[in-house]
């Protein structure tokens, strides 16, 4: 009988409910898998029952050579090995064994107790031989516990780069969240633009990347929630003030749009006309501007904002060529399909560029 069998067999008995304390679970399932797995089940030397700690003892230490522990088997009756890792941690850690197992026979568990974290994160694999794939169960009893494994040192191997690979999961999950929130935050053009694409796909309209950036900041963070009822249009806000915007501003119902250059307000229609606007104005106090701007080593992610050719803004996308580029002197295209914060952005990047201050020389009034 090969191992799949013998998992077959267990599954059907732990379902029957056979297995009706630890003493039968160690019999019936782990004895009986260890000497699947290439064990040498009758020599107490190999597998040794009841080891002694200093007045504790575990369930089965697997020695190699004789008599020395190389991994842990805490057992427990089936449902009842939740709390169990503190005790077993302080067997691996008193004799130095580097893997631990904790199984009711139906769950187990294989740790790492030397790595770094809770008990939780230094489990390498949880293994439910009931639920999971006859074929998932056998490879990883072999890739653990098999005899040529553990004695060869393959399967601590093993064990140690699927924790790294656990760890680095852990830590990438971790991270997705802030990754996903400053992405929105900053208003990723990339982003914005694809959930315009998916929206006209799916109703045959596409918004425009301010619509689509408020959407996204109206989503909550946190996975499961309910979304909220998204209001497209947002709240009035106070009318700004200050030295820096003059009396003769006009103000958008949400806001002024406009800009102000060393104290002049220039009014616009929109923010899309601050953006066009304030590079006429840097081009015309220098011109080198533009081809200073288009030399940045870095624009947008995926595009540039300024180029010699439109379809160099929009690279295989003519449809947002046509409608989202804009001449700027005689020889230059300005790409206006980016959201206000982008604007911004664009436009801070290119004061540097003109060597004046933003928010101070330069101030821009984009609305909502």
């Amino acid at each position: 009988m090969d191992l799949a069998q013998h998992i077959e067999e267990i599954r059907a008995g732990v379902k029957a409910g056979r297995y009706v304390n630890e003493a039968s679970v160690s019999q019936g399932i782990v004895l009986r898998l260890l000497q699947a797995l290439g064990w040498p089940s009758f020599d107490t030397q190999i597998i040794c029952p009841e080891y002694s700690l200093k007045g504790r003892r575990v369930d089965f230490a697997l020695c190699h050579p004789a008599t020395k522990p190389i991994a842990f088997i805490e057992v427990k009756q089936i449902g009842q090995s939740d709390g169990a890792e503190r005790q077993l941690f302080e067997y691996a850690f008193h004799v130095g064994v580097p893997l631990a197992i904790l199984t009711d026979g139906q769950e187990w568990n294989f740790f790492l107790p030397a790595e770094q974290g809770n008990y939780g994160e230094r489990r390498v694999y949880k293994l439910d031989i009931v639920e999971r794939d006859v074929a998932e169960c056998v490879a990883r009893l072999n890739r653990y516990i098999n005899y040529e494994a553990i004695t060869s040192g393959k399967a601590i191997a093993a064990a140690r780069e699927d924790y790294k690979d656990v760890a680095r999961n852990r830590t990438v999950l971790a991270a997705l969240p802030e990754a996903w929130l400053k992405l929105v935050a900053e208003e990723d053009e990339l982003l914005l633009e694809l959930v315009a694409e998916q929206v006209e796909s799916l109703c045959g309209f596409k918004p425009d990347l301010d619509t689509v950036a408020r959407f996204l900041k109206s989503v909550p963070s946190t996975a499961g929630t309910v979304l909220p009822t998204y209001h497209p249009e947002p709240l009035p806000r106070p009318r700004p003030s200050g030295p820096n915007l003059p009396t003769d501003t006009v103000i958008h119902p949400l806001g002024p749009v406009g800009f102000s250059l060393n104290g002049k307000f220039f009014r616009q229609r929109n923010a899309k006309d601050v953006l066009v606007n304030v590079f006429e104005a840097l081009a015309a106090r220098d011109a080198s501007f533009l081809e200073r701007f288009a030399a940045l080593p870095r624009h947008g992610r995926k595009r540039r904002y300024l180029a010699r050719m439109p379809d160099e803004l929009y690279p295989g996308r003519q449809d947002l060529v046509r409608e989202n580029s804009v001449k700027i002197g005689s020889h230059w295209y300005l790409g206006t399909n980016v959201s206000r914060q982008a604007i911004n952005r664009i436009i801070e990047m290119a004061c540097e560029v003109a060597n004046i201050s933003f928010g101070h020389d330069l101030i821009t009034y984009l609305g909502d």
